[in-house]
């Protein structure tokens, strides 16, 4: 089951109860609700962890788990997603949000020779970059939103369905010839 796979990956509750950046939500944080695994939570979790993952803010973390709170979706699978934006991964997949961003504006695109990670550039730049930036991020974030809440359904209902037969065929006699 896809509960197995996901369980493993998710930080167990008290982990998500005692993270500091998360006391601010203080007894909300105690609904059983937005630990439970089943496809509406798992998808809906997909959905705000995509989201957030592309929206470049700090303490992506945190708005995560506001909206999975406000919502009652999976909270530890909303914020393990968000990782998905890690230091690695941030600087080609928030490029890719700015030229998406930039294709809807239709402006002269930076390259990334002009590009360099430092605070000086970016706070340079970030007159110029901020509006195709945050543009694209939004766009990309709920294309991918909606594609993982689509996947995820789709996923589980393909999971059910094929364990289903699985275990009919397995209930079946064998038929005499």
């Amino acid at each position: 089951m896809p509960k197995r796979l996901i369980k493993k990956i998710t930080p167990d509750h008290d982990t998500v109860r005692g993270h500091r950046h998360l006391q601010i939500f203080g007894t909300l944080l105690h609904d059983p609700n937005l630990f439970h695994m089943n496809r509406r939570s798992i998808s809906g979790a997909f959905a705000v962890g995509l989201f957030w993952a592309m929206i470049p803010i700090p303490l992506q973390m945190v708005a995560a788990a506001a909206i999975a709170i406000i919502v009652r979706v999976n909270l530890p699978l909303s914020i393990a997603l968000v990782w998905i934006t890690n230091p690695l991964t941030m600087p080609p997949i928030f490029y890719c949000n700015y030229l998406v961003g930039n294709f809807v504006f239709q402006a002269k695109t930076l390259s990334m020779d002009d590009f360099k990670m430092s605070a000086e550039w970016i706070s340079h730049s970030f007159g110029e970059i901020w509006q195709p930036l945050f543009l694209g991020s939004l766009i990309v974030g709920t294309v991918l939103a909606a594609i993982g809440y689509t996947g995820m359904r789709l996923f589980w209902r393909w999971h059910v369905i094929h364990h289903y037969k699985k275990r009919h065929k397995a209930d079946k006699p064998p038929s005499a010839s």
